[in-house]
């Protein structure tokens, strides 16, 4: 994303920021980045001009849940940086221009060599922008069926510091995020930990009781992966891990909104509990969005894509098929929510203090 124009003026946008609308705003954007933003026409000479007709400009979506794109897998200990370029420049045109790559659960081997091979894209000149750092979801997480999800058990662990601590030099000290259940063994000091180093704890995949999840927002948790996902298939109606969540305020939580992960009602209750400051949305894509209908092998499990990626085997979704703006577009339909509010859900969100520390791009995208 370098290899750009030097310097672009956007004219006649409708530009959308966290807090409001700037209509007739003018952008300026200086080797990729946003330098400024303004209302009405500014004249600079010498500049290439983009007329945006009206149409809406705005900040390029986060998303700190992908794990991979256009048959792209970023927990594929065969990936190269091709791979990754190839499926980031994919992602560009869809508008995400800020991600964590998100590697999930295995075994120690398989997931040192993914990061390693990850780490070389932090300072690759044309896509390092778009990658601040990476996801770990797993494999500290429930070994219990419907809350591991699509995790194979055999991979399954309690957490270790020494085994994290081997994954972040492979990493290039770049594992930003992780997702954890904090019932497991060891998972309370494993969080505080984590607090220390600056590494964001969220708890996923987990059947953590109310006291455990307050013991683990204590010791340094901050968010909820994937609320009312990675999560029991049946479960009580009173004591499950949902309402603690909902409930503290201290745990921001992503959602996955492709209309096939949570129902309509589900999303309008997590969305009003948390608010539009602590909502945050994520595709959770498997490399295969983006590729055609059917039976794939995928990592050890037969799955199976259609407008949503299903894992037979066991009784579960294993990922989503949709990109994030296609889940700003949903949030919109199934809340009400403004198109300003849904796009700062889809990114200013995921860039928040206390979340992830990184660089990332603000880059103007248009949304139509």
């Amino acid at each position: 994303m370098r290899q750009q124009t030097a310097m672009l003026k956007i004219i006649n946008a409708q530009v959308l920021t966290p807090f409001k609308i700037i209509q007739n705003g003018t952008v300026f954007i200086r080797d990729g980045n946003i330098e400024s933003v303004t209302e009405g026409f500014q004249e600079l000479p010498e500049i290439v001009e983009l007329d945006a007709e009206g149409m809406y400009a705005a900040p390029g979506l986060v998303d700190v849940q992908i794990n991979g794109f256009m048959g792209v897998d970023f927990s594929d200990e065969h990936l190269s940086l091709e791979d990754l370029r190839r499926a980031t420049m994919a992602l560009w045109g869809k508008g995400v221009t800020t991600f964590l790559p998100t590697v999930i659960t295995n075994a120690q081997k398989k997931l040192k060599k993914s990061f390693s091979i990850l780490a070389r894209a932090l300072n690759d000149e044309e896509i390092g922008d778009s990658i601040p750092g990476f996801h770990l979801e797993g494999p500290y997480i429930s070994p219990v069926q419907g809350f591991r999800g699509a995790h194979l058990e055999k991979y399954i662990r309690e957490p270790n510091w020494a085994e994290f601590s081997e994954l972040q030099i492979a990493a290039g000290n770049s594992i930003r995020l992780i997702t954890l259940a904090p019932e497991v063994k060891n998972a309370i000091p494993f969080i505080e930990k984590c607090k220390e180093l600056g590494v964001v704890v969220s708890l996923g995949h987990h059947n953590g009781s109310a006291d455990i999840i307050h013991q683990a927002v204590e010791a340094g948790a901050t968010m909820s992966t994937h609320l009312g996902n990675g999560c029991g298939n049946l479960i009580d109606r009173h004591e499950n891990p949902l309402w603690p969540q909902l409930a503290n305020d201290q745990l921001s939580a992503s959602i996955i909104v492709d209309g096939y992960h949570l129902t309509r009602d589900e999303v309008n209750c997590f969305f009003r509990m948390k608010g539009i400051e602590n909502t945050l949305l994520v595709s959770d894509a498997l490399d295969l969005a983006g590729l055609p209908p059917g039976e794939y092998t995928r990592s050890e499990r037969q799955v199976v894509l259609s407008e949503v990626i299903k894992y037979p085997a066991e009784n579960v979704l294993a990922g989503a098929a949709s990109p994030l703006s296609s889940c700003v577009t949903t949030m919109m339909k199934l809340t009400g929510c403004s198109l300003k509010d849904a796009v700062r859900m889809a990114s200013t969100n995921g860039k928040s203090p206390g979340r992830y520390s990184g660089g990332g791009r603000d880059e103007a995208h248009g949304i139509c």
